[in-house]
């Protein structure tokens, strides 16, 4: 549904994208993380045919985003970071408004309104102006208007930005479902849990650049290793204990009752506890730790992998 080409946007000096090449697929959810100024923005504007790539090529819905625009944008669906809500009018105004220049009328128009009024709860908000809406409202308003057309390429920035987290899991059910009805997906965000519960691919760039791209745990398998472990024992921990699991891999950490350490390559977990309690260590616990996404991407985007890591 959407395929990168080498896609590279300059502006004078400045290399904004730069060579970047990557896909989504029918029923996939890509969340496209990086700093402020990354790239990211600039990226989507090449996607929904508001910019022009300086080299490479983009294709949406099997469109070419250079040679075929006016298609391009009847299928993509695009939420900005600032929406530009016209503030006068009411939300239902506003909404039909965008649906007929989607090509939307009568009945059918009035129906998918009313449809996404229900699915977001601002069907009681839909006749009132928008200048009396939350910061959250005007973002779900902002949704609606583009989904008012079921586009088969969605481009969200911040989707969940201002929300109160009723109105986020609303948005983030939204995406499930709308992901299962083989839509493609890009979401550019700062909330990396969201991120981490949303996509089915991660890609991180920086200054234009992909540094990284796959699966959140094929990403942290080789970027972070393997998930540390916590042992958690009957009484205090001390030296005899730390020496005992130091012999299956490295201590990380320790507390008064526990342990935190990642194995050695070839350890067995079972080998680990049988050692303990021969030594008459009461064993309450031993659970691998999540590996957070956050972790991930300050690693990568402060630069402490390498290159072979990234590969």
């Amino acid at each position: 549904m959407i395929i990168l080409e080498e896609l590279t946007k300059r502006f004078d000096d400045l290399t904004a994208v730069d060579h970047v090449s990557l896909e989504v697929g029918e029923g996939e959810v890509l969340a496209l993380l990086g700093p402020n100024g990354a790239g990211k923005t600039t990226t989507v504007r090449m996607l929904s045919a508001i910019l022009r790539p300086t080299a490479g090529r983009a294709i949406v819905a099997g469109y070419d985003t250079v040679r075929q625009p006016r298609q391009v944008r009847r299928h993509v669906g695009v939420l900005t970071e600032a929406p530009g809500l016209y503030l006068r009018m009411t939300g239902r105004e506003y909404l039909t408004f965008f649906g007929r220049v989607r090509g939307l009328e009568g009945a059918g128009l009035r129906a998918r309104i009313e449809a996404l009024a229900e699915q977001f709860q601002m069907a009681p908000a839909l006749d009132r102006r928008l200048g009396t809406y939350s910061k959250g409202m005007r973002q779900k308003i902002a949704l609606m208007r583009t989904l008012i057309h079921e586009p088969p390429v969605l481009l969200l920035d911040e989707p969940t930005s201002a929300m109160d987290p009723g109105s986020a899991r609303l948005v983030r059910d939204a995406i499930h479902r709308l992901r299962d009805g083989k839509r493609a997906i890009v979401i550019c965000t700062h909330n990396l849990p969201e991120a981490e519960a949303l996509a089915d691919r991660i890609v991180i760039i920086n200054q234009g650049r992909v540094l990284v791209k796959g699966t959140p745990e094929e990403l942290k398998d080789r970027l972070l290793g393997a998930p540390p472990l916590r042992l958690t024992v009957g009484r205090t921990v001390d030296m005899t204990l730390l020496t005992l699991v130091g012999a299956f891999g490295q201590v990380l950490d320790y507390g008064r009752r526990w342990v935190r350490l990642r194995m050695d390559a070839g350890a067995s977990r079972a080998a680990l506890i049988r050692t303990l309690v021969k030594a008459d260590w009461p064993v309450e616990g031993l659970a691998e730790e999540p590996r957070s996404l956050e972790a991930l991407y300050l690693r990568v985007v402060e630069g402490t992998y390498t290159l072979k890591e990234a590969a």
